[in-house]
């Protein structure tokens, strides 16, 4: 196929296409031309794979129930021609041009393991652990304590036990018949349940982002996103990024205390959305999981941030041992612990050593550049051996706060830019008029402006007679609105457009 073909196909390709996955029920929009593979894995939606969507080990096997997909070379290998006419296809072969329905068949060939996120297979190990106890009650000849009588039932394991345990210990053993199930997180004996409970076990992951929060409910039994919710962070009112914040809580007294409450209440919010959606009792939940940069996740925990925005900007502390869910204003089991992802420095947080973590960086032996773009840019680049990270701000121009036309990804935001010969095609957030220009959809337009040649090497835009010569079917989109050259993205009586200066 010739480049021009290519073009033409891309650009009859919709911006936006719609996805329906089954079983689990869940409808929803991604850009055309991204793998069925890749839509599910931004969604939580897990598809059998060891390859990670590379098209090596032919796992990631869907049926296809509603729309046309080609066969490619792969299918052929990987399916019967029965399998084939029945719908049958790899996942990651499946390059979306049109809506679809898609039946993802259970991870039952592999319960223990779990491809989620960046779609690296990792081995579930999970540090909370439900055992099924039916002991034997006490007697005059056998009167071991009951806390006792317990940890002898795991003597494969040195447990503790808070004195929280120990008040329902008695209690819940006789109710129970003594018949329960004791629930474990790494070393510690944090609940006894009557009956046999093991099979539900749940965690909440957060993502405590300057801007954002993201809370992700996964089930323990086999890695999987239950439901994930995310929301602005409510700290917005105390300013954009962390030097705001640092910087409220050196002027008011009480600015601090209030920070972190409304840490905790973006928290307690999420987790209430998710326990919801994921429709789970609340004490079901046994663990929480925080990664965030080190300013907000010291705001998060009360501690002063204010040696963080001042030389030699120096850290409380790298990482917090013996947390508690309650410590972040979480309300799920009374006794869950938390994990708070350790920083690696002032300015690069627990989130880029969580995010090191999941893409495996720290085991390659390739060298490898992990980009983590939020408010506070962090970068890492290294492999088994060493690995240096570094960090910048950057979340006022990619969350488009400077800009124009720029405002949040919500509903009306140009998302997605695609510039053809004669053409501007838009993906817009929520699939509503145009009325603004978000991070992503900033990136996607300088993107295009460069490609078609309408922005030079640098970042200025052509003159009218050298766009008519180098674009001629987009050279009308560059204009000058109160004094500023332009392109228009979307002409109207509220243009949305990228000037100048936002270049």
């Amino acid at each position: 196929m010739s480049a021009a073909e290519e073009l033409q196909e891309d650009a009859a390709a919709p911006a936006r296409v719609r996805l329906r996955f089954s079983p689990s029920d869940i409808d929803v929009k991604v850009p055309g031309g991204v793998t069925v593979f890749d839509a599910a894995s931004w969604n939580g939606i897990a598809i059998d794979s060891t390859c990670g969507g590379h098209g090596t080990c032919r796992k990631c096997k869907v049926q296809i129930t509603e729309g046309d997909v080609p066969v490619s070379k792969l299918d052929n290998r990987a399916f019967t021609p029965d399998e084939l006419r029945a719908g049958w296809r790899l996942a990651c072969r499946i390059q979306t041009a049109g809506d679809l329905a898609v039946e993802v068949p259970p991870l039952s060939t592999r319960p223990k393991a779990a491809t989620v996120g960046v779609g690296r297979q990792v081995i579930l190990r999970p540090s909370i652990v439900k055992r099924h106890l039916q002991l034997e009650e006490a007697t005059l000849s056998d009167q071991r304590t009951d806390l006792q009588r317990v940890l002898d039932a795991m003597d494969d394991l040195e447990l503790r036990a808070s004195i929280g345990v120990v008040r329902e210990l008695g209690r819940t053993l006789r109710a129970a018949q003594w018949d329960v199930t004791a629930v474990v997180a790494d070393d510690e004996l944090i609940g006894l349940e009557p009956g046999d409970t093991t099979g539900r076990r749940y965690a909440i992951a957060f993502d405590l982002g300057t801007t954002t929060v993201v809370a992700n409910l996964l089930d323990l039994e086999t890695g999987t996103p239950v439901a994930v919710k995310s929301m602005l962070n409510k700290q917005q009112p105390f300013g954009a990024d962390v030097i705001s914040r640092i910087s409220a809580t050196m002027m008011e007294p009480e600015a601090l205390a209030k920070l972190r409450d409304l840490a905790h209440e973006t928290l307690a919010e999420l987790t209430d959305e998710v326990i919801a959606a994921g429709d789970v009792a609340r004490e079901e939940v046994y663990e929480v999981v925080l990664a965030g940069n080190a300013t907000m996740t010291q705001l998060a925990l009360g501690i002063d941030p204010e040696p963080l925005g001042v030389a030699p900007f120096v850290m409380t502390s790298e990482g917090y041992p013996g947390l508690r869910a309650t410590d972040l204003g979480v309300s799920i089991h009374p006794l869950a612990p938390a994990t708070v992802f350790p920083s690696l420095g002032a300015y690069v947080g627990g989130d880029i050593t969580a995010g090191i973590l999941a893409t495996g960086l720290d085991r390659d032996r390739r060298l490898r550049l992990f980009i983590d773009v939020g408010t506070n840019c962090e970068i890492a680049i290294g492999n088994q051996d060493r690995i240096v990270s570094t960090a910048a701000p950057a979340g006022p121009a990619f969350e488009a706060a400077s800009i124009r036309c720029g405002m949040r990804a919500a509903d009306g935001a140009i998302e997605i830019v695609k510039l053809t010969d004669d053409a501007v095609e838009l993906g817009v957030i929520g699939d509503a008029e145009p009325i603004g220009l978000c991070g992503s959809g900033l990136v996607d337009a300088v993107a295009e402006l460069v490609r078609t040649g309408l922005l030079d090497a640098s970042g200025k835009y052509l003159t009218d007679e050298e766009a008519a010569e180098r674009a001629p079917g987009l050279a009308s989109r560059l204009a000058t609105i109160e004094g500023e050259r332009v392109f228009l993205l979307h002409p109207g009586d509220a243009p949305v457009y990228l000037s100048q200066r936002d270049v």
